[in-house]
């Protein structure tokens, strides 16, 4: 994904299925004391090549921001993926 602006990184994960990558999540500063957190996602069933799908969600605090993580990374991990940060 590419980045529009100089934002300071909070955290960044991958979540890799089967040695492939399928997810990374990325939080970085936004404006106001919000954070940006910016996913690519690589569908299993696309080849390998293909371009992830890409979204940024904003969220007006850190705590919430960090919930959303959480919640993601835990839900990935029951679907079988192997977390990295």
């Amino acid at each position: 994904m590419a980045r529009k602006t100089t934002r300071d990184e909070l955290f960044t994960y991958e979540a890799r299925r089967e040695g492939r990558t399928v997810a990374v999540l990325r939080g970085t500063s936004g404006d106001n004391g919000s954070v940006v957190v910016e996913t690519e996602i690589f569908p299993v069933s696309a080849p390998a090549n293909s371009d992830p799908q890409t979204r940024e969600l904003t969220f007006p605090s850190r705590e919430q921001a960090r919930r959303f993580a959480d919640e993601t990374i835990l839900a990935l991990e029951y679907l079988g993926c192997v977390l990295a940060e």
